[in-house]
Order: C-alpha cells, then structure tokens, then sequence
C-alpha cells in the first residue's frame, strides 16, 4: 500500500525577546509576498518538526533557538493559498534580542513591537494570539 495523500508538514515559529517584541520576516516569494509572517516553513523527508523549526529560523533569521514549546497545530484547509498544510507551531523567548539577518525565503527580518498594527500572512494573527494566551497564563 503506498502513502496516501495528505496535507504539507510546515512549522511556524513564535519567538519573543525579552522587550516582548516578535521575530517577524517579510516575506520575498508569494503568496504574500512583502507583508510580515513568522519565520517558518517546509519540514523535510527525514527531519523532525523541532529540528525544521529550529533550522527555518537560522536559515532566515539568523537567529539560534534552543527550547521550544508547542503552541499547537494548524490544519485549516485554507490557510495556505498554495494548498492544504498543517502547521507544528511552536513558542521560543529569548534571553537576549540578537539582530536578525534576513536570508532564504526573507526579504527583511525585523523585532516588531506591536505585530497588531502589521498585515500578517496566512493565518499568523491567530497564531500570535494563541502565544500569547499561553504566555499569559504562564505569567
């Protein structure tokens, strides 16, 4: 029996500093090309979510995460244009700001204070809202 067909594995990946700004990237390719996202991405044949997720971060942040928490998954059917993904979504808060540098799917990376103000791509509003529930109820 082979494998079915089944929706995309990406990661996103919610990162604060200790100012409780987030690590945003614009986005160079579409869809949404330009406007703000989460770093994240495709997680390869072979590779955990946990280690996808830390790899797309370095890759277009430059930026080193270590622990990660689950924020949760992400699987509406339209929260990509290019088809049906499913999102491992996770929180990381770093003990000190680095500068980011933009690379690979990045056109910017930027510390973002107030994210609300910003067009976020697909879903990423609800994902920042979900974060910082959990982040709240850790306080």
């Amino acid at each position: 029996m082979g494998m079915p067909n089944t929706p995309a594995l990406t990661v996103d990946c919610v990162i604060y500093d200790p100012k409780g700004r987030v690590l945003l990237i614009r986005r160079k390719n579409g869809p949404f090309q330009g406007a703000f996202a989460l770093p994240g991405g495709f997680v390869d044949i072979g590779e955990t979510v946990e280690a996808a997720c830390r790899r797309e971060v370095r890759e277009e942040t430059g930026i080193e995460v270590s622990y990660l928490a689950l924020v949760g998954v992400y699987s509406d059917p339209a929260r990509d244009p290019r088809g049906h993904t499913a999102s491992a979504v996770f929180l990381a808060k770093l003990p000190v700001a680095a500068p980011p540098i933009a690379g690979d799917d990045a056109a910017a990376a930027e510390w973002v204070a107030d994210w609300r103000t910003e067009q976020l791509a697909f879903d990423h509003a609800q994902i920042l809202e979900d974060a910082e529930k959990i982040l709240l109820s850790r306080a």
